[in-house]
């Protein structure tokens, strides 16, 4: 079996599984390569409708060219699209550094969203080779009843066994992603012809290869014009992903301290 293929079938048997067992369910779509994989494996796994909620938590800093895409592609794939504000930045810790700060405010509308609507489940498009701290991750992992993550107490995962009841305050995140790499789903996304943000691709001599807020989230030195010159980059590149996230050069402990405390 070709590894797109084992991919696709592990990430389908897991989202089948986690609506099985984690009701209300609600899968987190950032508008990005990686949440439009996600998604269109939802469809996949439903027989072309999926079947709850698709989130949004929009810090409303968003490329123009995000919310364009947000707007047809929602339309297209007839998602049940749900909005969540972000508090404003004068509401989240002050001791977090600058950009870790402005990405915190997603974490705020995450809690309040999966407060408000009970939620039991939660699909996120996060894979362990874009962080280290991500790294650490389970295909299912539990949060406690504040979102906290533990990451020093994660459930053990074999043989396709995966926990499937959590604490009636409590809920878990699934990451059917968790185990593809940035080609992967680049390569994923051309086999299948999933349609991605134009910003991905070069003009004058840069790209982005992470999408974020606007001002915090800068392009990378890339003449990669489509998807084949993308894939093709990647596999001599020494660039990091997530060189053109601010947060990510901020203090070391950041973006661990964002995922304990409930980041996506």
């Amino acid at each position: 079996m070709q590894r797109l293929d084992r991919l696709e079938n592990q990430s389908i048997y897991l989202i089948r599984e986690a609506y099985r067992y984690f009701k209300p369910i609600s899968i987190l779509w950032s508008l990005g390569k990686d949440s439009n994989v996600m998604l269109w494996l939802m469809k996949k796994a439903f027989c072309g409708r999926i079947p709850f909620p698709v989130v949004h938590i929009d810090t409303g800093k968003k490329f123009k060219e995000m919310y364009e895409f947000r707007s047809k592609f929602s339309k297209a794939m007839k998602l049940d699209l749900r909005l969540e504000k972000c508090p404003s930045i004068n509401k989240i810790d002050k001791s977090l550094p600058p950009a870790a700060r402005s990405a915190a405010r997603k974490t705020e509308g995450l809690k309040t969203y999966i407060k408000t609507n009970k939620i039991k489940g939660v699909f996120a498009g996060i894979r362990r080779d874009e962080q280290s701290t991500r790294a650490k991750e389970r295909m299912i992992s539990p949060r406690s009843a504040n979102n906290e993550w533990n990451f020093k107490d994660q459930p053990i995962e074999v043989w396709d066994y995966y926990i499937n009841q959590m604490p009636a305050d409590c809920h878990v995140r699934v990451h059917p992603l968790l185990n593809w790499t940035e080609v992967d789903v680049w390569e994923y996304t051309k086999r299948e012809s999933i349609p991605v943000i134009n910003l991905y691709f070069s003009k004058k001599g840069k790209r982005y290869r992470s999408l974020g807020d606007k001002d915090i989230t800068f392009p990378v030195k890339s003449d990669a014009k489509n998807i084949s010159e993308i894939i093709k980059e990647l596999k001599t590149t020494k660039i990091s992903e997530r060189s053109g996230r601010s947060m990510d050069h901020e203090t070391e402990d950041a973006f661990e301290r964002l995922r304990s405390s409930g980041y996506l």
